[in-house]
């Protein structure tokens, strides 16, 4: 199981964007949400696959970038962010 971040900009105001977050919980087993347009989830899809099922729910002036991050972090983030990473990402 890889962890990856999920980011975004979201350009249609107004928009209801739910579909998109739904379905990003949904391709993962887990994930950390402590920032606007940035996820970090746990899964067992490629980045390829994560990104074939989130670009069918967000509009053509969207972007989204799905990477795959290792164990090597560093920030600034309530301890609750940190205790999800640590306890459930990074594993």
């Amino acid at each position: 199981m890889a962890a990856y971040i999920v980011t975004y900009d979201l350009n249609n105001p107004g928009k209801d964007y739910n579909e998109l977050y739904e379905t990003i919980k949904n391709s993962c087993s887990w994930y950390c949400h402590y920032l606007d347009s940035v996820w970090v989830i746990k899964s067992n899809l490629t980045a390829q696959q994560i990104s074939d099922k989130l670009i069918p729910v967000i509009d053509k002036n969207d972007y989204l970038l799905v990477i795959e991050v290792i164990n090597n972090k560093q920030g600034w983030l309530p301890k609750k962010a940190w205790d999800c990473l640590n306890n459930h990402i990074f594993v």
